[in-house]
């Protein structure tokens, strides 16, 4: 009982310290006071200045496009990539989940330099296409390591039986592989989404005059005092993740019951 209870409090604890600084976070974004410390009363006047505050738009707006684009191309690549990873040999597939592995355990400074550095010897003009490219290559691990265990759960009699009734490869493939494997991908186009928007370090070091995202913003904000309007912003990007999420599970425990009524 006293280790239930230990275990129980515990656990709050852990949340307690990751929620309640959100929570914090949402209450002052209706604050009328721009001090953090004090109370000022009650109001939405962040929010409407949020939308017509031109530097934080433009952030938002570079910080969303690299998001979405990079999530669709790394998502695709990625899982390409996790099939073809898949039906290597055991040998082979080693070593390239090793090189898979270096890019996720390797520290976020040393991927912003060494990009930096290529895109500078590629003589590629710094800006939104040289931090989109960064951005995909940073997601396509992740969505990898997000694919490669629904591939693992996979009947391989699957694609053979599809194969023997008539199925052309990519058909096979587009009709019974890619619907077994759908949550995998989802996971993984999620964690690359959130990872892109969230970055700060390699985004700082691939990024050029002009093209600025959220981090690169309020890290730039932080030296003279953050404006209210984030505190909005990001109360709006909260609840917005949070109901992805809703929907992502939503959707996923209803596919796990139809499953469950055809068996």
């Amino acid at each position: 009982m006293v280790g239930r209870f230990l275990k129980k409090i515990y656990v709050s604890l852990v949340y307690l310290f990751l929620y309640v600084p959100i929570l914090i976070l949402i209450i002052f974004s209706f604050n009328d006071s721009k001090s953090r410390g004090t109370w000022g009363g009650f109001t939405l006047k962040w929010y409407k200045e949020l939308f017509t505050d031109s530097q934080i738009m433009s952030a938002l707006y570079y910080t969303i496009a690299i998001a979405i684009a990079s999530t669709i191309i790394a998502t695709i690549i990625g899982t390409v990539a996790a099939i073809g990873i898949h039906q290597m040999k055991i040998k082979h597939k080693s070593i390239v989940m090793n090189l898979t592995y270096i890019p996720v355990l390797n520290a976020d400074i040393v991927t912003g330099i060494s990009l930096m550095i290529l895109f500078i010897f590629l003589k590629l003009q710094l800006g939104f296409m040289t931090l989109l490219i960064a951005h995909i290559t940073f997601n396509i691990p992740y969505v990898i390591l997000s694919v490669l265990p629904k591939l693992k759960q996979l009947d391989t009699n699957l694609y053979e039986a599809a194969l023997d009734l008539g199925a052309t490869p990519w058909h096979a493939l587009w009709r019974v592989i890619i619907p077994e494997i759908m949550p995998g991908i989802i996971t993984g186009g999620l964690l690359a989404f959130t990872l892109s928007i969230d970055d700060f370090v390699i985004s700082f070091f691939t990024t050029g005059s002009g093209v600025s995202n959220l981090s690169i913003t309020i890290y730039s904000m932080a030296r003279r005092g953050i404006k209210p309007q984030i505190n909005a912003l990001s109360t709006i990007m909260f609840f917005t993740v949070l109901s992805l999420l809703l929907i992502v599970n939503v959707r996923a425990n209803k596919n796990t019951q139809g499953k469950e009524n055809v068996i």
